[in-house]
């Protein structure tokens, strides 16, 4: 059960018109001439969760779903947060979220309403068992903050007659349809500070530092940190590596120059930074250790630039299902906020900027 059950908002104002049945469509918005008093305003229910990895902004997400549904002002809106992502609307876990019931939540990391990985959920059984508690709660839309995953989740779930709206939520900023994602430059911020205290034990001992970061199956978090800390390579799993050329033969280069220590930013798809550490050692002459950044590139609270992206999405989220517009992902593009079908969204695909890689590349010697 979540901590923050708002008491004032467990059931709707009396004053609130009797909901509407629950359809596969979201409530459209009311007309002008229906929503003069409060008396004849609609009302309509948004779940909201997180889902997969935990990116700091998520909570900035949350209360602006919050925030934004409760501003309205055409029609009454009452949200619920759902207890660890799909598993929660499996088993039904949906406490009201008043106002207060966001307070002082924008500038923490992680996740409040909490995040899992459900397996159920990817079976026709488990999205049946939580479209049949969405209905049973008379919930008309459900906002889903996380990643691929989590959105083709929230696209089965439209197909099953409860309209979700997806929020892009992961440090990777792996999103195909979305500049960026919330997580990511906290995440950046996180890895560079940590490179940042390396390279001073590397400039000590003369060392040569490989430190891995986040990205399974994306060299986002690795190509900009390695810029950013002025590191001398960058390994990514878009770009397959010559160990020998890439970095081995232009460490002997420039240990010629005067240069004596070391810092390699590997992405995690990459490989092993153990074997790779033994060939420099090997190679090189020079000490060769080895660090893993692991999950607290995940915490800590969130940049300006993830609080503020995350509200503008969480904004868009509610606009959206206040309208009548289920099965969308929002995304950014540029500094815009646009919106996308969610088939359409899980097609796209994300250009990598290898010419930034070049630019690192040229930088680092």
């Amino acid at each position: 059960m979540l901590f923050w059950k708002d008491k004032q908002n467990d059931k709707p104002a009396e004053k609130a018109a009797p909901e509407a049945a629950v359809t596969a469509e979201v409530a459209a918005p009311v007309e002008a001439e229906e929503a003069k008093s409060p008396e004849s305003k609609k009302t309509i229910k948004i779940a909201v969760l997180t889902s997969g990895g935990d990116a700091p902004g998520m909570n900035a997400a949350v209360r602006a779903v919050v925030k934004s549904a409760h501003a309205r002002q055409d029609v009454n809106v009452l949200v619920y947060g759902v207890d660890h992502g799909y598993n929660g609307l499996i088993e039904g876990k949906f406490t009201p979220m008043g106002l207060r019931a966001v307070s002082n939540t924008l500038q923490s990391g992680g996740t409040k309403l909490c995040t899992a990985r459900c397996k159920a959920f990817e079976t026709p059984e488990g999205v049946k068992q939580a479209a049949d508690n969405c209905f049973n709660e008379g919930i008309n839309g459900v906002v889903v903050i996380g990643g691929d995953g989590s959105f083709r989740g929230a696209r089965d779930l439209t197909n099953a007659g409860i309209p979700c709206v997806g929020i892009p939520g992961t440090i990777d900023n792996d999103i195909g349809c979305s500049d960026y994602t919330i997580g990511y430059d906290t995440a950046m911020n996180t890895a560079m500070r940590m490179i940042d205290n390396l390279r001073d034990t590397a400039q000590s001992h003369d060392r040569c530092n490989i430190v891995e970061v986040m990205g399974r199956h994306a060299g986002y978090i690795a190509l900009n940190t390695a810029i950013a800390s002025g590191a001398f390579a960058a390994l990514v799993p878009e770009k397959e590596a010559d160990i020998d050329r890439d970095i081995i033969d232009r460490i002997n280069f420039v240990q010629g120059t005067g240069k004596k220590h070391f810092i390699i930013v590997v992405a995690e798809g990459v490989g092993n930074i153990d074997e790779i550490s033994r060939q420099i050692k090997e190679k090189t002459g020079r000490d060769t250790r080895t660090t893993i950044l692991g999950h607290i590139q995940r915490g800590g609270s969130p940049s300006v630039r993830d609080r503020v992206a995350a509200t503008q999405m969480g904004h868009r989220a509610v606009e959206l299902l206040c309208s009548g517009n289920g099965g969308r992902v929002v995304a950014m593009k540029g500094e815009k906020v646009v919106d996308y079908e969610i088939n359409e969204a899980l097609q796209m695909k994300k250009d990598f900027p290898f010419d930034l890689l070049q630019v690192a590349s040229d930088v680092s010697i």
